[in-house]
């Protein structure tokens, strides 16, 4: 049975070490970012993001459970009275490919109706087919499209 378990102080410099990284990489893959500059932008995106860290006012921070094993993480933000906004999802290698992504994605939504949100908006990385495809599945639909082409 997959649940969503509030983040404990411990568990969130656990994410905030491998998110900074991941989100750092994912920024240089998709060539918005060098590699010399990527892990400093992305140290300062969370600094502003996430001020007082798991504590942030409108800032859930889950640890998605299977039974007792943790198997992933998800960030829903409170970004207006109806609008939420997960800012990070992930499922920890090892895990990925059984269907915790899709059951993570359901328990959020429960969450944002019990904080009285009629939408949530993600980003994904065009380069991520894997996580489009699933957000697809799920009802989400595409509300703006940056495209770039390297000359």
């Amino acid at each position: 049975m997959v649940r969503l378990e509030e983040m404990k102080s411990d568990e969130f410099q656990r994410y905030l070490s491998y998110a900074i990284k991941n989100y750092a990489d994912e920024h240089v893959k998709a060539g918005n970012w060098n590699e010399l500059e990527a892990f400093s932008k992305a140290t300062q995106e969370f600094e502003k993001l996430l001020p007082d860290g798991e504590k942030t006012t409108n800032n859930n921070l889950y640890i998605i459970r299977d039974e007792e094993q943790e198997v992933g993480m998800v960030w829903l933000a409170q970004r207006s009275n109806e609008k939420g906004f997960i800012y990070d999802i992930n499922v920890w290698e090892g895990n990925q490919g059984r269907g915790y992504g899709k059951k993570a994605m359901k328990e959020v939504e429960i969450v944002a109706k019990k904080l009285g949100l009629k939408s949530i908006g993600l980003h994904v990385f065009g380069h991520n087919q894997t996580a489009r495809g699933l957000y697809e599945k799920l009802g989400y639909i595409e509300t703006d499209i940056v495209m770039k082409k390297k000359i």
